[in-house]
């Protein structure tokens, strides 16, 4: 029987590539979730029961949150990236790091197949296939989702079939979570000028009683928030969200033009990497002179494209 590795969130585009793979395809499923810092421990447990109860023969959790920090979103702080002055590229850059981990597993289970649950309309589709074409030149890339032009009610009408049970009124919402923040897509975002619901964010609106946070850095790197200190920036990050994401601080639309050459919005939510961004920022522009502050501008506006654009792999 043919292998498949496939990177699984256990949402709705992944749960449908399981039953499409496994049982219209034939294939056997190997699914993989690389965590860069979007889960705890007990909904990775989650999503590892959604994938054998879906039918995967295995399952794997990457935690490539550290490795994620160290190659990456440390250079985003480093220059303060926004793209097009809002979007703190909550996805795309970790996106780098799971077709990485995902191209390695392929060659651990010796797959023939690598499968993942891109739509046609963006960038993930591109982000995925290039690293997949680069490290494991060879190996059939499968896309289901965007191969069938597949619409989420579709989608949810297939496993209703299958008998499947998921909170279908969740999944009308396409969510992406990691420790930079975390995106939203639905049929708001599909339009000019829709704005998701309250309901629609993750992270609920429940604090009103300003609080203050002191954030301390150490050569560009977030080393202390208040009175505490960290012996990791990625933890700094997950507690100041856990003060910050009650704020519902970080939420916005982003307008962007996609690697395909199409307009796209997303939703995002980003408390903590905003809060971030900003001190950073501010903190520069006491320090830096303003060549300085000139020439780091036009890198980081460099390097947030090439990030987004999924170039990690190019000279």
């Amino acid at each position: 029987m043919r292998k498949v590795v496939l990177g699984f969130s256990g949402g709705l585009d992944t749960s449908y590539c399981v039953k499409y793979l496994s049982e219209e395809k034939g294939y056997e499923v190997h699914s993989v979730i690389v965590n860069t810092g979007g889960f705890t421990a007990e909904e990775l447990q989650e999503i590892e029961k959604r994938a054998y109860s879906l039918g995967v023969k295995s399952h794997k959790t990457v935690d490539a949150v550290r490795s994620y920090y160290d190659k990456v979103i440390r250079y985003l702080v480093f220059g303060n990236v926004l793209k097009n002055n809002t979007y703190p590229l909550s996805v795309s850059a970790e996106r780098m790091s799971q077709a990485l981990a995902i191209a390695e597993y392929v060659k651990e289970v010796g797959a023939d197949a690598v499968a993942h649950g891109s739509t046609g309309a963006g960038n993930d589709q591109v982000r995925f296939d290039m690293i997949f074409h680069i490290m494991i030149p060879g190996v059939e890339i499968i896309t289901p989702i965007r191969d069938l032009k597949l619409s989420r009610e579709e989608e949810i009408s297939y496993l209703q079939s299958k008998g499947v049970e998921m909170n279908f009124a969740k999944a009308m919402y396409s969510i992406n979570k990691g420790i930079w923040g975390t995106s939203v897509g639905g049929k708001e975002t599909l339009t000019s000028n829709g704005m998701l619901p309250e309901e629609a964010w993750p992270t609920q609106l429940t604090k009103n009683d300003p609080e203050q946070a002191v954030l301390t850095f150490v050569k560009g790197e977030l080393t202390g928030v208040n009175d505490k200190t960290f012996s990791h920036p990625t933890d700094a990050i997950v507690y100041l969200q856990s003060l910050a994401g009650g704020f519902a601080i970080g939420r916005d639309i982003h307008v962007g033009d996609t690697i395909i050459g199409i307009k796209g919005r997303v939703g995002f939510e980003a408390a903590a990497p905003m809060v971030i961004l900003k001190a950073h920022h501010a903190l520069e522009k006491h320090v830096l002179s303003k060549w300085q502050l000139t020439w780091k501008d036009q890198l980081a506006t460099f390097y947030g494209n090439w990030m987004h654009e999924g170039r990690s792999s190019t000279p």
